[in-house]
């Protein structure tokens, strides 16, 4: 920031230096480590810890298809993109799991021919940043009598949405009286261009942050100009930069015109909230956004110092994105309003990924497809067809809802206008639930499952929502989960609803608390005990049409531990139904338990039991088992359930072993 005649500004200005020196100088071991590994043959791979090379590694695949490579004419080389993903599969390196020993040099060198090569530097390269730094503009800071007292840099980061430094606009009455200046640059020509001024919006949106030093205002937001600037979206998923790589910033140092300190600007240490960086910024540079090589933002520009151990150099130093989304996200509360929900959540992401076109085989719509899965739900829910009972094949093949019976005195009525007063049942992409007014969670799920379209969509960190249809009162939201060993657990899977031209929609759907449960997390992430199940069943079973049916929910039992004013459910099943050839329908029905990992939560999470497949295997049991358990009546659907009918005597439950599923 360049202050003219504001002692607050420079008085705040002056301690964050401080702080940054001091957490510099203290960090001087550290990173001289750092430094050393990245010269070491694939130092890219031991600088940072070994899971954010991992999330980066991630996060860099998404800009290829997972598919295999093209076809090649012979007259055509493979390009640089090519080659670096033809080097991650022949070394068999998978994407998003942690790394060691052998493949973590193997990452690095991988890594390092991704970050140094041409597609990164080239004509995409330079066009994303022009688009980014069209966002950005020089904060001209005002006092009360309308003079301008110093100047910082900002971006917008949603619609009408600005990011600046704490100690550049440290208070709602200091946005107010200044403005954010677009266009202060020259253009191709080298001559100056016409900028242009817009004042901030306080009273409709203001956040600020003295120990994260930043400050989020809104920008006129009935002013139709400013959205010709776009925004650089906030995103909060790791992976988007380690150390060792270089960054660029976008900058209006001294207040000057807009400028770039272009990619030679090294990580060197990332300490907790903030991101060290060595690059050439000046005062003025505070509030500019950092960008990796893909012009993610990856931090929030505040400070820079001398560096000590090397002559004539400096340490700078940004607050991470990750870091400060979290900080909103703790102030938004579950109904952030209008203005800030988009920067939470945003709704476009920039820039779009380069991929590799899938191989002719392909269609796109295939397991191999790498999809960006960016969490966006859709507002109207007007278009949720829901479960669909004639999935499989009408008449016999039919499979219904599940039928409440005295359980829909206990059903959440939907409040919408469709149905609103009596139908409980909420319909979303390719699934639909009911929910309990009691225990806050769905009585049962029901989802259609296409193996032949579905599409493998990855997963960035999750994005849960409140259901509008009914009262938020009768879902649980993120307070149960805070500091314990609880996972969000999705009943209907992320991935299950995830096929044909809505598989987008339909993943992001799961991602409602309304069919979300407290799981364990050794219960909830092993995938070959519950996860794995229907993945089994669709890629082995003798399946007509490669489609399956699945009911899923909680055991609601009265002696389920309370935990945080709720109740745990202790069991979970599943009902899954085929069409086998010659055309019969086949019903097969599973528990699994997490009882023993979740006792004792509040007193003692860190001394549950580990977890044990022996002792928290998945078991196969009648039908009429799960009716008996839940109170469901899944009518004549238990008629095709191998293990035998409703009318026969119930049968010792079948260990279901993760490596032969027992499918009858």
């Amino acid at each position: 920031m360049s202050v003219l005649e504001a002692p607050r500004q420079a008085q705040l200005a002056e301690e964050q230096l401080r702080a940054t020196a001091a957490r510099v100088a203290e960090r001087e071991t550290e990173r001289g480590e750092n430094l050393a590994a990245l010269k070491k043959p694939g130092g890219l791979g031991f600088a940072d810890e070994p899971e954010r090379v991992a999330a980066r590694l991630d996060r860099l695949s998404r800009y290829w298809a997972r598919a295999p490579l093209p076809a090649q004419r012979e007259d055509v080389p493979r390009g640089p993109t090519e080659e670096i993903v033809a080097t991650a599969i022949e070394r068999g390196m998978a994407w998003g799991e942690r790394p060691d020993g052998e493949p973590l040099q193997a990452a690095g060198e991988v890594l390092e021919k991704i970050i140094g090569s041409v597609d990164f530097v080239g004509v995409s390269y330079l066009e994303r940043g022009v688009t980014a730094a069209h966002a950005v503009g020089r904060v001209d800071v005002g006092d009360s009598g309308g003079r301008t007292v110093a100047y910082g840099t900002g971006s917008l980061v949603a619609p009408h949405v600005l990011l600046t430094n704490h100690h550049v606009l440290p208070d709602a009455a200091t946005a107010a009286t200044s403005a954010i200046e677009f266009d202060f640059e020259d253009g191709t020509d080298g001559q100056p261009k016409q900028s242009h001024r817009f004042a901030f919006a306080p009273d409709a949106l203001f956040i600020a942050d003295e120990a994260l030093d930043f400050a989020l205002v809104a920008v006129e937001p009935n002013a139709s100009a400013v959205d010709g600037y776009g925004f650089n979206p906030l995103i909060e998923a790791e992976g988007k930069v380690i150390v060792g790589e270089c960054v660029t910033i976008v900058q209006h140092p001294s207040g000057q015109r807009k400028q770039i300190a272009l990619r030679e600007n090294k990580v060197v240490d990332r300490v907790e909230q903030m991101l060290h960086y060595e690059t050439d910024t000046e005062p003025g540079s505070s509030g500019s956004p950092v960008f990796n090589d893909q012009w993610e933002f990856v931090a929030l520009h505040h400070a820079g110092v001398p560096n000590d151990s090397e002559p004539g150099g400096f340490i700078n130093e940004g607050i991470r994105v990750s870091q400060i989304i979290g900080h909103l996200r703790k102030v938004a509360g579950p109904q952030p309003s209008p203005l800030l929900a988009p920067v939470i959540e945003p709704t476009t992401q920039r820039p779009t990924p380069v991929a590799i076109p899938a191989h002719d085989s392909h269609d796109g719509t295939g397991p191999e497809a790498a999809l960006l899965e960016k969490v966006e739900i859709e507002p109207d829910y007007s278009n949720r067809k829901g479960y669909e009972a004639d999935f499989l094949g009408s008449g016999k093949r039919s499979v219904p809802l599940p039928e409440l019976g005295a359980l829909a005195a206990d059903a959440v009525p939907r409040t919408d206008g469709n149905g609103a007063g009596a139908d409980p049942v909420l319909p979303y992409h390719h699934f639909s639930l009911v929910v309990s007014k009691a225990r806050k969670i769905a009585l049962f799920t029901a989802v259609n499952i296409d193996g032949s379209t579905e599409q493998r969509i990855k997963r960035d960190p999750d994005r849960w929502s409140f259901d509008p249809r009914i009262p938020t009162d009768y879902q649980m939201g993120e307070a149960i989960y805070v500091d314990n060993e609880l996972d969000r657990g999705h009943l209907v899977r992320r991935l299950d609803p995830a096929w044909g031209s809505i598989a987008k929609a339909a993943n992001d759907d799961t991602f409602h608390f309304t069919n979300c449960s407290p799981q364990h997390a050794d219960f909830n992430r092993n995938a070959t005990l519950w996860a794995g199940l229907e993945d089994y069943i669709l890629d082995h079973a003798d399946n007509e049409q490669f489609k399956v049916t699945v009911f899923s929910g909680p055991i609601l039992a009265a002696d389920d531990p309370e935990y945080r004013g709720v109740q745990l459910p202790k069991q979970f099943w599943k009902v899954v139904t085929m069409a086998k050839s010659p055309g019969l329908l086949s019903a097969t029905a599973y528990l699994l338990s997490q009882e023993s990992l979740i006792e004792g939560l509040e007193a003692a999470p860190a001394a549950a039991e580990e977890f044990s497949f022996g002792a928290y295997g998945t078991f196969q049991v009648q039908v009429s088992e799960v009716e008996r358990l839940t109170g469901l009546d899944f009518g004549g659907l238990r008629d095709y359930d191998p293990l035998g009918s409703a009318e026969e005597a119930r049968v010792t439950p079948r260990k279901v072993v993760h490596e032969k599923y027992l499918i009858l």
